[in-house]
This record gives structure tokens, sequence and C-alpha cells, in this order.
């Protein structure tokens, strides 16, 4: 098991305290595409085309965990 999936175990069992930097780790590993235009958000993109944008405040609110756990594993977003 690689480290991106290990991470996206734990984060699955435990939806707090993470860092925007962990979930594009995660993207990278999954083949995710990211965009920070700004400073205040990031917009995941899975390649079936669900999007996802989590505010890069720290830390991220579990919703938007639980929201990018779903998009990485099933490839569904907002």
């Amino acid at each position: 098991m690689s480290k991106a999936e290990k991470l996206l175990e734990r984060m699955r069992a435990n939806p707090h305290d993470w860092r925007i930097d962990q979930l594009k780790t995660i993207a990278d590993a999954f083949g995710i595409d990211y965009r920070q235009p700004g400073t205040s958000h990031v917009t995941f993109r899975h390649p079936s085309g669900a999007k996802l944008t989590v505010p890069a405040h720290r830390p991220i609110k579990p919703v938007y965990i639980k929201k990018f756990v779903f998009l990485v594993t099933e490839g569904i977003g907002e």
C-alpha cells in the first residue's frame, strides 16, 4: 500500500485536522488534477469530469474531507 493510499484510509477513518498539502499529495497519486488560482480555494478535478472546490483554510472542515475521499474513490463530486 502506497503512502497516498494509507493517507486516504486515515482520512476516511478520521476526517478531522487535515491540510491542503495532504489532499494535493493524494490527488497527485490518483491522477486528479488541481488548481489554485488564488490562495483561498483549491479546485480538484477527477478525470471523469467531477470537481470539488475546497477552501484552503487550516484545518479543512470534515465535510470537505468526506467529499474529497468520495471524489477520489467514486469519481463523483459537486
